[in-house]
């Protein structure tokens, strides 16, 4: 959906003959469809709607990926969305310290859901896992829905997710929401981890635009002058920041050097914990 709430303004910023179709092809994680483009004519007609999951961790959570993440072409960043800290209704702790004095003191009770094997929520909470010093166990499912469902039920006590995902079950007190990596227009009032005392824990989800591999430079130069000129504006600026994604220009270059400290970090997360679709 952020891809799709872009693609009317970025049409009509590359001109009057450009026309956007958004090829929608579903399977493992979007890999699929990411490997389809990545093998496209690299003439600037087939782009990439990249994210975290199907650049910088799916080589090592795929191991049949059928593409290389390092070989695809960064056109320009869109924006980013932060991950927040939920808990079962009437679990102990308030405050990420709270909970993790918690976890501390009754080790191996603590079990969080994941929205799949190798899934943003799934490597943020082993990144958390690693950062706060705790013991949780995994429990992973097909999608947000069930997640959520056994949350609330209390069959487990922990999810990371993003915002948009949980507010509606948040505002309901269905859920409790501890803290948030980055500031959010979506929770406004809930302090991010900094805040609360958790220092360099600031993990977010990125979307952003590639090309196939060889796609001339002029062209790549042209896409990102016009992805530039959407992110500024108002109208764009205001519908992503209502579906929690923080708006975010830069350079390809910038991109880049994003791409590759993630693909450390995140492909290194997935490895450690064995991490894997088949």
């Amino acid at each position: 959906m952020v891809f799709r709430s872009i693609s009317p303004k970025l049409q009509a910023a590359l001109g009057p003959a450009a026309r956007i179709v958004i090829d929608n092809r579903a399977g493992a994680g979007g890999t699929v469809g990411t490997a389809s483009a990545a093998k496209a004519t690299p003439d600037g007609y087939t782009l990439i709607a990249a994210t975290t999951t199907t650049i910088a961790s799916a080589q090592a959570v795929y191991p049949k990926l059928g593409y290389d993440p390092n070989a695809l072409v960064p056109i320009g960043l869109l924006g980013t969305t932060p991950f927040v800290l939920v808990t079962a209704p009437g679990f102990p702790g308030r405050t990420p310290a709270e909970f993790i004095a918690h976890a501390k003191a009754h080790p191996g009770t603590i079990n969080y859901a994941s929205i799949g094997n190798g899934s943003a929520s799934h490597l943020v909470a082993e990144l958390f896992k690693q950062r706060a010093g705790v013991e949780m166990t995994h429990v992973p499912y097909r999608g947000a829905g069930p997640a959520q469902t056994d949350l609330m039920a209390g069959q487990v006590q922990v999810l990371f997710d993003n915002p948009t995902a949980l507010v509606q079950q948040v505002r309901a007190g269905r859920m409790q929401a501890l803290a948030i990596t980055e500031p959010s227009a979506v929770f406004q009032d809930l302090p991010t981890f900094a805040a609360a005392g958790m220092q360099g824990f600031r993990p977010e989800l990125w979307y952003g635009l590639m090309a196939p591999a060889a796609t001339p430079e002029p062209v790549i130069q042209r896409l990102h002058a016009a992805l530039s000129r959407v992110l500024e504006d108002r109208e764009v600026r205001a519908d992503l920041l209502a579906r929690g994604v923080a708006p975010v220009a830069g350079t390809p270059q910038a991109f880049a050097q994003r791409i590759r400290a993630d693909i450390a970090l995140w492909g290194g997360i997935a490895r450690a914990v064995g991490a894997k679709v088949e």
